[in-house]
């Protein structure tokens, strides 16, 4: 069997069967900064991705499957459009392996995979980069949250384990979405975001406090709605 073919029947055998994990905004266990032993591993996978290991492969896509597709749902919005750009993305990654040298997470450039990806189909049906998905042109300016109020990562804490955070983070805008569910959902660092998104660290951090501050009303008025029931 090809290892084309053969990723794509473990994908199939092992992911679009399980729908409704996927969609479950549980809580990652990726470390915020690189340790001895991450960077190990990071090693490890770049010289078996050099020689196309093909059982590397497979532990690697059962390893990052739901977090992979989760991000994708979310950057998407469309689990079809998710799923087609999921073997995409690991397409990509058995084509281009080698150019992976371990200095990064492997999570960080699988993203980064999957959301060029993005950006091309983008491209390819309406001409529009992900960047003019916004409903309103980005104003790069710094965006301080005033500090009279609840902390913005405090509030999302509060309610990240419930579906209803789940629900609410669709209806912000595509690069707001995408960086709190970087942040907080696979907990890559500001640095790690940046190098994701290809964007300045001071513009992932205004799209961050800018995306709370948004996802902050909404939550509110939805606790609301669900109190008066």
């Amino acid at each position: 069997m090809s290892p084309i073919k053969k990723v794509r029947n473990l994908i199939s055998k092992s992911v679009f069967h399980d729908a409704g994990h996927v969609s479950q905004p549980s809580m990652s266990t990726a470390s915020l900064s690189l340790t001895a032993q991450t960077r190990q591993e990071n090693v490890l996978i770049a010289q078996g991705l050099k020689r196309h290991d093909e059982g590397l492969l497979d532990e690697l896509i059962v390893q990052y499957q739901h977090r992979l597709l989760r991000y994708l749902l979310y950057l998407t919005g469309n689990r079809e459009v998710a799923e087609d750009l999921f073997q995409d993305t690991w397409m990509r990654v058995l084509v281009r392996g080698a150019q992976y040298n371990g200095n990064a997470r492997f999570d960080t450039w699988l993203f980064t995979i999957a959301r060029n990806l993005v950006i091309d189909m983008r491209r390819k049906r309406t001409m529009m980069s992900l960047e003019e998905l916004c409903e309103n042109a980005e104003d790069e300016r710094t965006f301080e949250v005033p500090s009279n109020g609840p902390n913005p990562f405090d509030l999302y804490q509060g309610y990240e384990n419930g579906r209803l955070v789940a629900k609410l983070l669709l209806t912000l805008d595509p690069l707001h979405r995408e960086v709190l569910v970087l942040r907080f959902h696979e907990e890559l660092s500001l640095d790690e975001i940046s190098q994701v998104t290809a964007a300045p660290l001071s513009t992932v951090k205004s799209r961050l406090y800018r995306g709370l501050a948004a996802l902050k009303p909404r939550l509110e008025a939805m606790t609301r709605q669900q109190e008066a029931l």
